[in-house]
Formats: structure tokens, sequence, C-alpha cells
């Protein structure tokens, strides 16, 4: 049986679902002919991802090409209650999802999930290959295969492979171009600004606001930082990130320095413990600490509670910790996603195009699974232009074609100065 908070919240889901559907015409095109094609027919899926309204689009679009899905939480504060349960009310999909749910539930979901004995996973962090690879081995012979979402999974998948450990392919849906150009840095540096915003209502313009991680999702984040006005200030550990960060404009610094001025710093690098006790001990008081990477390891919390005298929650997704000096640190939605933790997540327009990626991945995956080896697996570049394509299309947008001159001419060596 499906666990999900309150069944009755079907009609509110229900109604946001379809809102976001109109911000998805990529998939909603795509869900249309898949439809009449149905390339899934009997596959069993499996999803570990965030239960918003976006991702009930994409369930119903795998639904709708004759995949039995089950969803599980990707993480246990981005759960839209009422999308559960209305996928599980009105579609007949099982999802073992709850808001706010432990770590203990947020496991027995992933398995429960993984109960489903899919054929095909989808990711977003690696939890169902993870789970799969280390109590679950008996479901691999079956697997045609998976796809992953984030930056951070991908970096799991390769370690993985590259330990020899990945036993099933999988495709590295986070690295399509249609994908961490747009969801990467526009999705995430709006929504990131947006769960800000909405857990503490304070002005960012004339605020200094560090990034940590020139990534795609640290671009993102820094620009539309930079976009309300508030300085902004990066800080790095790769070399050619940190030179494009200045050469966009941004203070480059080591976050040492950056901790004693900032007013905001957003964590946004895949890795851990990113801020930690020596940048605790420098930061000024009212400092706000937010992330935006995968997982909630990327600010040490437990260095933070051993620092302080004493912590409350001023706001709903707010926790002021207390240190002996009297300083006040504000940690937003308990150091998890806090696009997602504290707001709605990426705008359905950017995910549109992420979860085309992923669904015709899925496909690619159940006509040719078999025949790929165990390794991460970029997203066919064929999908990638053609998901392109679509967009465009959807937004009236017409390009260019070469003539044929010019075909010939890029193709040939022939002709110079």
């Amino acid at each position: 049986m499906p666990d999900i908070k309150k069944p009755a919240l079907a009609a509110t889901g229900r109604e946001r679902i379809a809102w976001a559907a109109r911000e998805m015409p990529v998939l909603r095109r795509l869900s249309e002919d898949l439809a009449r094609e149905r390339p899934l027919q009997g596959l069993h899926v499996s999803g570990c991802l965030h239960i918003t309204t976006e991702t009930a689009n994409l369930a119903l679009a795998l639904q709708a090409s004759g995949a039995e899905v089950v969803l599980c939480a990707s993480n246990p504060l981005s759960t839209q209650d009422d999308v559960a349960a209305a996928l599980v009310e009105d579609h007949g999909i099982p999802v073992f999802a709850i808001r706010g749910e432990s770590t203990e539930t947020y496991y027995s979901h992933i398995n429960a999930a993984l109960d489903h004995h899919p054929v095909i996973t989808l990711d977003d962090g690696a939890d169902l290959v993870s789970e799969i690879h280390k109590t679950r081995r008996g479901l691999i012979d079956a697997m045609l295969g998976g796809t992953e979402e984030t930056t951070t999974g991908v970096i799991r998948l390769r370690a993985m492979a590259a330990g020899g450990a990945l036993a099933y392919p999988v495709i590295a849906v986070n690295d399509a171009l249609t994908k961490h150009l747009f969801d990467n840095r526009y999705g995430t540096g709006q929504s990131t600004l947006d769960g800000l915003i909405r857990a503490t209502n304070i002005l960012l313009a004339g605020k200094t606001f560090v990034v940590c991680g020139y990534g795609w999702c640290g671009r993102g984040i820094a620009m539309r930082a930079k976009g309300h006005g508030a300085l902004v200030v990066v800080t790095e550990v790769e070399p050619l990130r940190a030179l494009e960060a200045a050469m966009d404009g941004f203070r480059v610094l080591p976050l040492t320095e950056a901790a004693a001025i900032a007013d905001f710093i957003v964590t946004a690098t895949g890795d851990k413990h990113v801020i930690d006790s020596p940048h605790f001990e420098r930061m000024k008081d009212g400092c706000v600490l937010a992330n935006s990477g995968h997982f909630n390891v990327e600010i040490n919390i437990p260095a933070l509670e051993a620092l302080a005298v004493e912590h409350h929650r001023p706001r709903a997704s707010v926790e002021e910790f207390i240190l002996a000096d009297g300083r006040r640190l504000c940690l937003l939605a308990e150091g998890r996603l806090v696009n997602l933790a504290a707001a709605e997540g990426h705008p359905s327009a950017v995910m549109d195009m992420s979860f085309a990626n992923q669904l015709l991945s899925v496909v690619h995956l159940a006509r040719h699974g078999r025949g790929l080896a165990a390794q991460v697996h970029p997203v066919p570049a064929d999908i990638d232009r053609e998901v392109a394509r679509l967009k465009l299309a959807a937004m009236g947008i017409a390009i260019d074609s070469l003539t044929g001159e010019q075909r010939d001419y890029l193709a040939s060596w022939q002709e110079g100065t």
C-alpha cells in the first residue's frame, strides 16, 4: 500500500499538477507521442525523486508510455503531500513519501519502491542505485539500467564505476546540455533565491552574498543574487572556475575570508563540510547559512550545534544558533536543499527539459539497455538535440539551417585562405 500523508489532499494536488503541466509543453508533446507507441509497456520503473508537481507530470508521462511506476522521495523535506495524494488517488501510482519523514522512514520508503522489482530506476541523488548495490543485489540481474538527475548523484555513480562496483548502466541525465545548462543554472538560481526569500524575508540588495562553488548551480545562484542587488563573493577550489568567476565580475576569496564579511552563505558544491568550525568562528552576527547541494552535509551541522549554547526557530524554515559570545547564526531548512525545503523547487519550464531527457533516456534504456556496459553513460546526443528542438518550437522560436554548400564546407579541409 502507498504511504502518503493524507489522501484528502488530492484535489489540491490535482490542480497544481495541471498548473505545472501548462509550463511543460515538451514533456506533454512526448507523452502524447509515446502514449501511441507505448514503448515501456509492462516495464516496472521505480523513481527516487523529489515528489513535486513537475515530477508528477514525468510520472504521468511514464505511465502513458506503458510503464508501471512507483515513486519514493529523494529528500525528506521536498515532498509536496498534495501532489503525492493526487498521484495515488487520481492515477493509481503508488507513492511512498511524506514531507518531514524520519531517516528511518525515508529508507523504508526507498525499499518499498524497490519491492516493486524495477528493471529501470530513476534517481535524484543515486539512493536507489546505492541501496540496490548495498542491500538488494538480487535485483541487479533483471536491471536494464537507470538514470541520474543530479550532479551529486553522478559523482557517486562515477566513483562506483571507477571502483568497479557499478553493476548496471546508468545514464547521466544531469550532464545533458539541455539539463545542466538550463536546469542547474536558471532553475537552481531562481529557486534558491526563492527559498532564501521565503524563509527569511530579508532584503538581499546591498548584502554580501557568498556562493560556495562556481559550477552550473553556483553560476545561477551568483547571477540571480547579483540581480537582486547583492554584493556577490565566490569561493572555489578549482582554479579554472575561480578564474571564470573573477572574469564574470565576482569577487573571489578563500572561504575563511569570505565568512567574516558574509550576510548570506550558500553552498552548491556536492561535497562534505564545506562550511565548518573555522568558518563559523569567523562569521558575523546574523549570518544566514543555506545549502543548494543535494545532501545536507555541505554545512557541518553537528559542529555548529557543538558551538551553540542554545538554538530556537524564529521562523518555520529558520533555526537560529546562539554562540557563547552572543553571535547568532541562522541555518535554513535544516541544511537541506533550500529551494525545495523552503520553496517549491525549480520552475516547471526548466524541469520540462530535464524531465524530457529523463523520459527519453528511460525509453532508450528499454530499447538498448541490455547492450550497454555497466558504466555511467551520457545522454545520447540525438536526445539532447530533440529536446532542444522541441523546446524552441514550444517557445515559438525559429532558427536557421545550414545550406548544402555550408555542410560541405564544414566537412572538408581543402578550402582555406
